[in-house]
C-alpha cells in the first residue's frame, strides 16, 4: 500500500505538539464534518483521512510507532480498528460542538468508523539491547564470570555472565529474552553482551594477535642474544635474537597470543624489537668503536 503522510492530511509538522494538532484537527473537522458537507462523498472521505490521522497522532503510543517504522510498517503493525480503539470520538465531537448527525454518530469500541483493513497487528519480537562490557586482556584470555547492571523495563536488574575465552573487542553473547517488551504481543528482544578491550600496559591487541615490545644493546643487537619474553599467562618465553637484528625486527611466536571464542586455535605473539643506541659514549666505548671502525665494521 502507498505511504500514509498524517502530518501532511493535518498539514502540521512532524515536531507539531498536542496543541498544534488538536487544532489543525479541529479546523479540518469544522469544514469536512458531514453536519456541514451534506453527503458530499468526497469531503465524507476526507474527514475520514483527518480522524484517522488524528487519531494516531493523538495517541503517544501511536504517534511514536509511526515515526518509528514509517507508515507502511506502521500500518503492516496497526489495522484500522487497532488505529480508533479506545478512542472516544463523541467526547471529540462534544468538545468541538459538533450536534446533530455528527455528535451522534457512531464509534464502536475497538472498532473503526469507517470499515476498511482488517489485518491483525504482527506478532513483533521487541526490540533486542546491547550492553557494552569493558574486559581486560587476561578476561579474554581466560574467561571470566562478570555481574552486570542495566537498566530494563524501567527498573536496575543485575545479571551474571559467563564471559568465554576469546570474546575480543566487537564479539557478543546472548542472552535470550532480556531485550524490550514486545508492544504487540510478540516475544521479548535478546540482550546482547559486547565487548570492549581494555589497553593494556604491557601488551597491544589486534583481534587475536599480541604484540610485546622488548629492549636490547646496540652490542647485543650485533652480536645476538637470548630474550626473556613475558605471556598474559604469566609464563616466560626464550627468544634467541640472531647476530645483526636490526631496530624494530619483528619476530613472531605463533600459537602464543588470544585463543579464538570456538575451537582451538590462537593468535600469534610479536616481538617488536627496539635496539637501544647510545646518544653518548664514555671515552673507553668510544676508543672500541673507532677500533671497530677500523677494522672495517
Amino acid at each position: 500500500m502507498s505511504a500514509i503522510d498524517y502530518y501532511k492530511i493535518l498539514g502540521v509538522d512532524k515536531k507539531a505538539g498536542d496543541a498544534e494538532i488538536k487544532k489543525a484537527y479541529r479546523k479540518m473537522a469544522m469544514k469536512y464534518h458531514p453536519d456541514h458537507t451534506k453527503g458530499d462523498k468526497s469531503a465524507e472521505e476526507k474527514f475520514k483521512q483527518i480522524s484517522e490521522a488524528y487519531a494516531v497522532l493523538s495517541d503517544k503510543e501511536k504517534r511514536k510507532q509511526y515515526d518509528t517504522f514509517g507508515s507502511s510498517d506502521f500500518h503492516q503493525r496497526y489495522s484500522q480498528e487497532d488505529i480508533f480503539r479506545n478512542f472516544d470520538f463523541g467526547d471529540i465531537f462534544k468538545e468541538f460542538g459538533f450536534g446533530g448527525r455528527g455528535g451522534g454518530a457512531r464509534f464502536s469500541f475497538g472498532g473503526s468508523p469507517f470499515g476498511g483493513r482488517h489485518r491483525q497487528p504482527a506478532q513483533t519480537k521487541g526490540s533486542d539491547l546491547v550492553y557494552e562490557l569493558a574486559l581486560t586482556l587476561r578476561d579474554v584470555a581466560t574467561g571470566v564470570h562478570k555481574t552486570i547492571k542495566f537498566q530494563h523495563e524501567g527498573r536496575s536488574e543485575n545479571i551474571s555472565v559467563k564471559i568465554p575465552k576469546g570474546m575480543i573487542t566487537g564479539k557478543k553473547v546472548r542472552i535470550s529474552g532480556k531485550g524490550e517488551r514486545s508492544a504487540y504481543g510478540g516475544q521479548p528482544g535478546d540482550l546482547f553482551i559486547q565487548s570492549k578491550v581494555l589497553p593494556d600496559p604491557i601488551f597491544s591487541a589486534n583481534e587475536y594477535d599480541l604484540t610485546v615490545t622488548r629492549e636490547i644493546r646496540w652490542s647485543q643487537s650485533i652480536l645476538g642474544t637470548k630474550l626473556a619474553v613475558p605471556t598474559l599467562d604469566g609464563r616466560e618465553l626464550s627468544l634467541t635474537i640472531p647476530p645483526g637484528t636490526k631496530h624494530k625486527t619483528r619476530m613472531r611466536l605463533p600459537g602464543h597470543g588470544l585463543p579464538h571464542m570456538k575451537g582451538s586455535q590462537r593468535g600469534d605473539l610479536f616481538v617488536t624489537i627496539h635496539v637501544n643506541s647510545p646518544k653518548k659514549l664514555t671515552k673507553e666505548q668510544q676508543n672500541l668503536v673507532e677500533k671497530l671502525a677500523d677494522t672495517g665494521m
